[in-house]
């Protein structure tokens, strides 16, 4: 968000850096499930983000494809967390901004923690 003159409006570059999506699969949807991920992958492109990395199987690959499609400039995918992160190390930059997300069951946060330097722990 910026201020100017006393109203506030919502930027759609990351400061200085790339807006980055860590995208897992949501798992229990059910029939919903691969509509559910191309959807979110369409979204990804609405909200400005530069690089999308899906993380999983087939749904991964459902969302990373409309991500694409809907004009998401780069994509990546990842088989598992490690993958993701190893990936992640060499692509990112200091000013990128970085959201990790998915169903707890995904544990993308494994993610964070290697980027952070974190320990890396599971459920």
């Amino acid at each position: 968000m910026t201020e100017t003159n006393g109203e506030t409006t919502e930027t759609t570059e990351a400061a200085g850096g790339r807006r980055i999506a860590v995208l897992g699969e949501m798992l229990e949807l059910g029939d919903e499930a691969v509509e559910a991920h191309r959807e979110i992958g369409r979204f990804a492109a609405e909200s400005g983000v530069d690089l999308v990395v899906a993380v999983g199987g087939d749904l991964a690959k459902q969302l990373a494809l409309a991500a694409g499609a809907a004009g998401v400039p780069d994509i990546a995918m990842a088989g598992d967390n490690a993958t993701a992160a190893a990936y992640l190390e060499s692509v990112l930059r200091p000013d990128d901004v970085v959201l990790v997300k998915a169903s707890r069951g995904g544990q993308l946060w494994q993610i964070a923690q290697a980027l952070t330097g974190q320990p890396v722990t599971s459920l």
